[in-house]
């Protein structure tokens, strides 16, 4: 069984720093794209950024500068260093595993979403 575990949001003040962690788990040999994507009540859910197995990065134009991915393969796990925050960074945050190959099915994977809140 398949999960995704993320963890690390929280309330933060304006010009603050949090880091987002998310590990895949259970039978897995593979997983293309991993990335986070945000949501606010009323709206899409949103791109923030992802990021292929070989390193290719895609960053939403709001966090460039400002936020940083990395991503561990070997531990099918992602990260997410936020620096700069404003409030309207505030939003669930969801962890994302694109083409996550079990070895009999892909998968397209959701995080159950965490809370990340910017004062101002």
């Amino acid at each position: 069984q398949v999960q995704l575990v993320e963890s690390g949001g929280g309330l933060v003040q304006a010009g603050g720093s949090l880091r987002l962690s998310c590990a895949a788990s259970g039978s897995i040999f593979s997983i293309n794209a991993m990335g986070w994507y945000r949501q606010v009540p009323g709206k899409q859910r949103e791109l923030v950024v992802a990021i292929t197995s070989g390193g290719k990065i895609n960053y939403a134009d709001s966090v460039k500068g400002r936020f940083t991915i990395s991503r561990d393969n070997a531990k099918n796990t992602v990260y997410l260093q936020m620096n700069s925050l404003k409030p309207e960074d505030t939003a669930v945050y969801y962890c994302n595993a694109d083409g996550l190959w079990t070895g009999k099915v892909m998968y397209n994977f959701w995080g159950q979403g965490t809370q990340v809140t910017v004062s101002s």
